[in-house]
């Protein structure tokens, strides 16, 4: 049986240890925490949503960003401070703006296949994770964010997903908890949400019972892959240990880039903050003027989901900081008023604050194939939509596997 190691547990490691795992694989993960999916797989805005496709390699993100620079509340933040992996990877993603449109329909197509491969092992595992299926609204203040949206929408259409306008009227009518007067939104009755904890935990038990090895508190300190395979040394506390295995997929995340030169690959990818509230819907009239469809709010780029009923998620803001977990209120504290002006029935009495690091490429596309050794594999790098794209990106990279052929190339193409 031929054996694998995938180097981390959130999102899209576990999904690839199934993948793998269900083509007969020997499969064992490491990862640095204790459990798994405590990272970026922690507490995310909940969504699955092929209606957040559009990459942001675009001139208006770039003005957008430079005006908001001076604000601490602004949805996108960069801290000026000098660092050249943050002004490299910058000028890298400012040369993608050529492929904003090409990059955006792939990620759609993405998206649209990635539902379907993990309602299927959603049950075919019978994993409870608070799946709601009633779409993804998006809002809009004004006619030209509404405009704006309206040409994005074209790209959408043509990766073939169903996202249609809608008025002020029809809005009310998706979610009657709307307050705020909105110029219109657009309507993704094919999206959904759920808890990205709760399965990646879930599909981590699938795994164990399949036969998957989880490794947990392991740093790794030391990778090198020859035509043997892949030799990977690690530690717990002072022990320090080493494993063999004939491959190995990096899955860290943000922690890939240090992977992966241990490796002899570049892996271009930035840690970029994003931070969420999980409201405590403790009384019910807090469960009934919480939405029970997911929105997302152009004008503060703030999503929502609903998880379950005593449990509404919030999440946004975009942070080039590095690799800074802090939590800092004046970033929560738009979340926390954002909810208050927007349903205002709603108790933000009991709220948990949570920052995680999306792992971004300078294409927003993620890293997924071969690297320069025929025996190391990268999944990683899925930015703002690991969890949307995790299930689609792990079939793909586990058939390059068992084809054993050269790097994949990103499309919905998959069985």
């Amino acid at each position: 049986m031929s054996t694998i190691i995938i180097i981390g547990s959130g999102i899209t490691g576990v999904t690839t240890a199934y993948a793998l795992a269900r083509r007969g694989y020997s499969v064992t993960v490491f990862d640095r925490q204790r459990y798994p999916a405590m990272d970026t797989s922690f507490a995310n805005g909940g969504q699955l949503s092929a209606s957040n496709a559009e990459v942001w390699n675009n001139v208006a993100t770039i003005v957008k960003g430079l005006r908001w620079m001076l604000r601490k509340d602004a949805p996108l933040l960069l801290n000026p401070s000098p660092s050249f992996h943050k002004y490299s990877w910058l000028a890298e993603f400012v040369s993608q703006i050529r492929n904003y449109r090409h990059n955006t329909i792939e990620t759609t197509k993405l998206a649209i296949a990635a539902r379907r491969h993990l309602f299927e092992l959603a049950d075919r595992e019978s994993i409870d994770f608070d799946l709601e299926q009633r779409g993804i609204l998006h809002v809009y203040s004004s006619k030209p964010d509404f405009d704006a949206a309206s040409r994005v929408n074209q790209l959408l259409l043509k990766g073939g997903l169903d996202r249609r306008p809608v008025t002020p009227s029809e809005m009310l009518t998706i979610e009657p908890a709307l307050r705020d007067q909105y110029y219109g939104g657009f309507f993704t009755p094919s999206d959904a949400t759920g808890d990205i904890h709760k399965f990646t935990r879930g599909l981590a038990a699938a795994c164990e019972r399949g036969g998957v090895r989880f490794v947990f508190d392991a740093e790794i300190c030391g990778m090198r892959s020859d035509r043997d395979g892949v030799v990977v040394h690690w530690k717990r506390g002072s022990l320090k240990e080493e494993i063999n295995a004939e491959r190995a997929v990096v899955c860290a995340g943000v922690g890939s880039r240090r992977i992966a030169s241990m490796l002899g690959d570049n892996i271009n990818i930035y840690p970029v903050k994003g931070y969420s509230i999980t409201v405590e819907l403790r009384d019910e009239t807090s469960q009934k003027a919480a939405p029970r469809v997911s929105l997302l709010d152009e004008a503060t780029k703030i999503v929502t989901s609903r998880l379950g009923e005593d449990r509404f998620r919030v999440a946004g803001t975009a942070e080039f900081n590095g690799e800074n977990r802090d939590i800092r209120w004046d970033r929560i504290k738009p979340l926390v008023r954002w909810v208050e002006r927007s349903f205002p029935d709603v108790c933000t009495a009991q709220v948990v604050p949570w920052a995680g690091l999306r792992p971004m490429t300078p294409s927003m596309m993620p890293r997924v194939g071969r690297g320069k050794r025929a025996n190391v594999f990268y999944n990683t790098g899925h930015g703002h939509l690991g969890w949307t794209l995790s299930a689609v990106t792990a079939e793909m990279i586990a058939d390059v596997i068992t084809t054993d052929g050269s790097n994949t190339r990103l499309s919905a193409s998959v069985p």
